[in-house]
């Protein structure tokens, strides 16, 4: 069959330019070749596709048929090559994240919003949640997590880090004698994450001055955004990423507490399956997702 077809193009090549030897020069063969190629296809059809003559080649009835088809099928082939070499240049297909929810309101989004803008091509699917999702399990292509000190690895990659921060409302802390240490908050009413419940808090300052406190929350919650909206009624502190509150804080309506007092920043990173290839859109999009 793949001789069948290359015969066939060398047919319709040979027609198109009129001669053997203009099929010759631009498919880089010799005449005699050329010629070789054509009456073998047509000793394999049992016609003649060509009447020759020392001026010039005439197409037979089934030679127009068969280059009619011809024509089609490499019209066809070269449609396809070109949109491969397109996709080569334009990469396409899709892309599925499980995304911590509360990296919605951070610039995570802008830099998925590029991405996007960059690729047309690739559809996204983004799944944001803080119910944690099983990567090859439940059919993620990137799983975007967070935690302490993450580290580079062959599957996986730190992103960039997020500086956390204890607030309060201001009408809160109005109830409230200014703390100057850690130590002041024990008693105060916590609000946590859940899965931090069971975590002591380490602050430290720039002096290098440390203090750790186990504070008892009174409310606990899976969701960092729904613990940040409860700190803004006015119920209690919680510890959150340093974007939730910035325009809260320069507004006046919450404070930052303790605020010559660092706490340990968050890391987040990016888990890939194993078997990815290492020039394939998982990689284009970890490399569009971290930073300079």
């Amino acid at each position: 069959m793949i001789d069948r077809l290359r015969q066939m193009a060398i047919f319709a090549k040979t027609i198109d330019h009129g001669s053997f030897r203009g099929a010759a020069r631009e498919l880089r063969l010799s005449p005699s070749v050329v010629s070789h190629h054509v009456s073998q296809l047509e000793e394999s059809l049992g016609v003649a596709l060509i009447y020759r003559s020392t001026r010039k080649l005439t197409l037979t009835s089934e030679g127009h048929r068969l280059l009619a088809a011809t024509h089609k099928m490499l019209a066809a082939v070269e449609g396809e090559l070109a949109d491969l070499s397109v996709l080569a240049t334009a990469p396409s297909g899709e892309l599925s994240l499980t995304v911590p929810s509360v990296l919605s309101q951070s610039h995570f989004i802008k830099q998925v919003a590029a991405f996007s803008e960059a690729y047309p091509r690739i559809k996204l699917f983004l799944d944001f949640s803080d119910t944690r999702r099983a990567l090859i399990d439940d059919g993620f292509d990137i799983a975007i997590r967070m935690g302490p000190k993450a580290k580079n690895s062959a599957t996986s990659r730190k992103l960039f880090s997020v500086q956390r921060k204890l607030v309060a409302s201001a009408d809160y802390l109005s109830t409230r004698q200014i703390p100057n240490d850690p130590k002041d908050l024990v008693g105060w009413d916590w609000l946590a994450l859940t899965p931090a419940q069971n975590v002591p808090v380490a602050f430290g300052k720039a002096d290098d001055t440390q203090a750790t406190i186990k504070p008892e929350a009174r409310i606990f919650v899976n969701d960092a955004k729904a613990l940040y909206r409860l700190a803004q009624t006015g119920i209690g502190l919680a510890i959150g990423p340093d974007f939730l509150a910035q325009d809260d804080v320069e507004a006046g309506s919450m404070e930052y507490v303790l605020p010559d007092w660092d706490l340990r920043t968050i890391d987040v990173f990016a888990v890939w399956p194993a078997n990815a290839p290492k020039h394939g859109l998982i990689h284009l999009a970890l490399d569009a997702l971290s930073p300079l």
